[in-house]
């Protein structure tokens, strides 16, 4: 179990304007539709 804490307590914080970006809902907006184009892309490529 102390391995695991370890291990936990060294991991990285993320710096604010990670979280600013994780918190601003047109950023997400912006995401979700880049990720769902990307699939759409993958899935039309691969329908032969």
């Amino acid at each position: 179990m102390d391995n695991a804490n370890a291990s936990i307590a060294a991991a990285p914080l993320p710096t604010g304007q990670t979280l600013r970006r994780r918190k601003n809902l047109l950023f997400q907006l912006w995401r979700f539709a880049a990720i769902n184009v990307r699939m759409l892309t993958m899935i039309t490529k691969g329908s032969h």
